[in-house]
């Protein structure tokens, strides 16, 4: 493996490091203002204008649908070259957006690339890759541990030329967004196959009868908008036969295949949040002083920020691991280092900020951005799976590579053995 960085991603990423300083770190109090503004005249889910005036710049300066690799769509870059890029933009929570490379459109857009027909492309791809529309991905549900996915109950019910949907779903993130017109819905149109063939996936109007969303969830008792995460009833909601994404009976197949891209996606962009929370950590400890020195002289603090290094360090080789193998392999040989990814990212950023907060004292607490990161990072923790279903994973393939003798040449595809 060669993690050496291209001429075409090093030119992407002065462009984007000059962007960002330029037009989206200068604009986050603005972004914060504006967002309360919203809130205080009652509705915090209208989209900023900010972003969309960002969003036209960046477009212009050819910043724009960076990622959705094997597709003419896309700006021709493999997930090896999108990864650096996606840990700039993930330095601010809300900087993928202004890119078009924000979740969850950048993994419903690649389905839909993925398993769509031309006719679904036209309707919902092309709207959302030209930033004018907002999607949602509705599978986690309330009543069971969604976690399984086989769990889920929601039914979809073949009535000649349409699919009745009755379910409830919630964490369904974006969908209060006043622009998000497309659901992808994961439900049972047959629950007496086999296991992993009850289920399908549809493409459901937002705006579609029968439809209700039902209220905002919080985040560590924040509503997280304009973004916001929704729970979602869905009454007899009728859809056409032509909405159903590659056949009946995919769903749990196409799960895997978005799953994958969007949990490698988070964790591209976590290495840009506990990046930008080390940097913010050691410019406080430089400059505060207790007991006579400099906070940054205590050995306690200089071995959290050599921890936080090698962490973030180890994250990162890991992340552009998972995303060489992605693009040499496949998703589905690369399960393992997507699994693994989607582990030690979250941790190492939620210790990380969780480390910048303790080092600003009581002012981390209130902290707008560490606050913010921190509900991010430990949010997923849970989004895409929970830790314990990819540590489960992991070592079912662990075991079973040891058991076949295939462990020796390390991990699925990889070019180093193991202990070298």
């Amino acid at each position: 493996m060669n993690f050496d960085y291209t001429p075409k991603v090093r030119e992407l990423q002065a462009r984007l490091n000059a962007f960002m300083a330029a037009r989206v770190y200068p604009n986050e109090r603005r972004y914060r203002d504006e967002v309360e503004g919203n809130r205080a005249q009652g509705n915090p889910w209208i989209p900023t204008r900010m972003v969309e005036e960002l969003k036209v710049e960046a477009r212009s300066a050819g910043l724009w649908n960076l990622f959705l690799p094997q597709s003419s769509r896309g700006a021709g870059l493999t997930n090896l070259e999108y990864a650096p890029l996606a840990e700039i933009m993930g330095r601010v929570t809300w900087a993928p957006e202004v890119f078009n490379c924000s979740a969850p459109d950048t993994g419903n857009m690649e389905t839909i690339e993925r398993f769509g027909t031309p006719e679904q492309k036209r309707q919902w791809l092309e709207p959302l890759l030209a930033g004018e529309i907002r999607s949602a991905f509705l599978m986690t549900e309330p009543a069971v541990a969604s976690s399984d996915a086989t769990n889920i109950e929601c039914s979809m019910v073949r009535d000649a030329d349409q699919y009745v949907v009755n379910g409830r779903k919630w964490w369904s993130s974006g969908a209060g967004d006043p622009r998000c017109r497309i659901y992808i819905v994961m439900g049972k149109t047959d629950p007496g196959a086999p296991k992993h063939r009850q289920q399908s996936m549809l493409l459901v109007p937002a705006g579609a009868p029968g439809v209700k969303v039902v209220r905002p969830l919080t985040v560590l008792n924040a509503d997280d908008a304009p973004h916001g995460h929704m729970e979602i009833d869905l009454a007899d909601v009728r859809v056409p036969v032509t909405h159903l994404l590659k056949g009946e009976g995919c769903g749990f197949e196409i799960a895997q295949a978005r799953l994958g891209p969007g949990r490698i996606h988070h964790c591209m962009r976590l290495i840009g949040l506990a990046e930008r929370a080390l940097e913010l950590m050691c410019r406080r400890l430089s400059g505060r002083v207790a007991f006579g020195a400099e906070i940054s002289r205590q050995t306690v603090w200089q071995e959290r920020i050599a921890e936080s290094r090698c962490m973030i360090e180890q994250a990162r080789l890991l992340v552009l691991k998972a995303a060489y193998m992605m693009d040499t392999v496949g998703n589905k040989v690369a399960k393992k280092e997507i699994a693994m990814i989607k582990v030690v990212a979250p941790n190492v950023t939620c210790k990380v900020v969780d480390w910048a907060i303790q080092a600003y004292g009581g002012a981390g607490v209130h902290d707008e951005f560490l606050v913010g990161a921190y509900a991010s990072a430990r949010s997923l923790r849970l989004a895409d799976g929970p830790d314990e279903v990819h540590r489960n994973a992991i070592a079912k393939m662990e075991l079973r590579e040891i058991a076949s003798g295939a462990a020796t040449p390390g991990s699925t595809g990889a070019t180093t053995p193991r202990g070298s």
